[in-house]
């Protein structure tokens, strides 16, 4: 991931275009990869707006036998189940065992620098699950006694401080909501539609409820110099990953954390105690957090410099693009979520969020952007975490184009990839928010395409 490339032999890049009647404009670059030519009548839609569940509870009664699956006694009511000391730390239901993160095998050649995605298709609501939230690491897994951890402060300020887990935990704490995104989300999609699934386009993302001590409050303990003007967090792991931040930042709403979800940390995610950098890309959420210096100018360390920067069409390089923009994707129906069901009435879901702040709209469009609809906004709505949205509607069996649009309360629009790419070009592999399409055909399908 970090070189960008993208392997010729797996890439699956495929482009469909509005004005031609949607047939493929491009050959994928793998064999194998079924190609499905467009007919003008993929954008001829019948389809209408929820109104009513007539045609579901019409399909649900059909004219037939009782089905012995409810008027027979199974074997789940019929044997007495495992008692509570079976379970002790509790797991998902072994029917739900595919419902894993999954890494793809091409894009990171050595495990121990490597990323794995949370499979977004099979969520819902706002919360990761802590065991499926994606994981990024430089140096692998560090495993991290609590009792032999410590915390530094120092650079300048006023008195030097080493903190140790349980001194941290002395300080006035916060729960907040917030989504994670690394940099690289939907990266390898910048030259061309490439991965044929949401946990892997738009996987590197998870949002969970952080417990922890805002970092003010320990800035304040050590006491920050005038000259101080920028901080370097560093981790305990061996890639000692470390991120320039402005002091504005750190001092506006960073946390150090030390519980998700209401538990401690898995060590995956750092810890015992990881920084939480609200809105900003997930590189600079340092985890098995050990030090903090402050300083008074950004110390360019490698992962701002020879990563972690946007490359132009020219030649040059953005850098310090620090803040996740606004964008969406629709996470149900999906390439790993087809549907199965048939024609009639059905629900399309997704997750929106914007670093920037919260949500106000999603629109979402079945004809490739050409038609927008209003999608119906669920759930607690916080600045800097994901929002989930709902499209019902009656589905008439045609082809479809499905696009979702976020709007953040600033105004800001998620781009379509033509926008992004005339503003950027298409040598970056990081802060792509353009609009993602999936092809839904009349068998009900799903493919990974573009639109043009």
């Amino acid at each position: 991931m970090d070189g960008g490339k993208v392997s010729e032999k797996t890439a699956n890049h495929k482009t469909v275009n509005r004005d031609n009647g949607g047939h493929n404009s491009q050959t994928p670059h793998s064999a194998g990869v079924s190609r499905r030519k467009l007919v003008k009548s993929a954008l001829t839609l019948g389809i209408s707006g929820a109104a009513g569940l007539t045609g579901l509870k019409a399909a649900a009664q059909p004219d037939r036998q009782p089905d012995p699956l409810i008027t027979d006694i199974q074997d789940w009511n019929r044997y007495l189940g495992d008692g509570v000391d079976a379970r002790p730390y509790g797991h998902p239901s072994p029917f739900e065992k595919n419902i894993v993160r999954r890494d793809v095998a091409w894009l990171t050649a050595d495990s121990k620098s490597s990323v794995n995605f949370t499979p977004l298709h099979a969520l819902d609501g706002i919360i990761t699950p802590n065991g499926l939230c994606f994981e990024r690491h430089h140096g692998g897994i560090a495993e991290i006694d609590p009792a032999s951890h410590r915390l530094m402060i120092n650079g300048l300020v006023d008195t030097p401080l080493v903190f140790t887990m349980e001194d941290i935990l002395r300080f006035p704490r916060e729960n907040r909501m917030y989504f994670l995104e690394c940099a690289a989300n939907t990266g390898m999609e910048w030259r061309g539609a490439q991965l044929n699934g949401c946990q892997y386009t738009h996987g590197m993302i998870h949002n969970v409820m952080y417990t922890g001590v805002p970092l003010k409050y320990l800035l304040a303990e050590a006491g920050v110099k005038t000259s101080g003007k920028w901080l370097l967090p560093e981790g305990a792991d061996p890639s000692h990953m470390t991120r320039s931040i402005p002091l504005e930042k750190g001092l506006e709403d960073c946390l150090v954390a030390f519980k998700m979800n209401g538990e401690a940390l898995r060590p995956e995610q750092g810890y015992p105690m990881r920084l939480v950098v609200p809105g900003w890309e997930g590189t600079m959420w340092v985890k098995w957090l050990r030090r903090i210096e402050v300083g008074d100018k950004p110390w360019h360390q490698r992962e701002e410099t020879s990563k972690y920067t946007d490359l132009l069409e020219d030649g040059t390089a953005r850098r310090f693009t620090w803040e996740m923009d606004v964008k969406s994707v629709i996470t149900n129906p999906s390439p790993q979520a087809p549907i199965t069901h048939g024609r009639g009435q059905m629900v399309a879901t997704g997750l929106a969020w914007s670093g920037h702040g919260k949500i106000k709209r999603v629109d979402v469009s079945v004809d490739g952007g050409r038609n927008w609809q209003h999608a119906r906004l669920d759930g607690p709505s916080y600045s800097k975490s994901v929002h989930r949205f709902y499209y019902d509607f009656a589905w008439d069996g045609h082809p479809m184009m499905l696009q979702s649009r976020a709007i953040d309360e600033f105004g800001r629009v998620q781009p379509t990839k033509d926008q992004l790419r005339a503003a950027r070009g298409v040598n970056s592999i990081y802060h792509n928010n353009s609009i993602q399409t999936w092809l839904v055909g009349k068998d009900g399908s799903i493919e990974n395409v573009e639109v043009s």
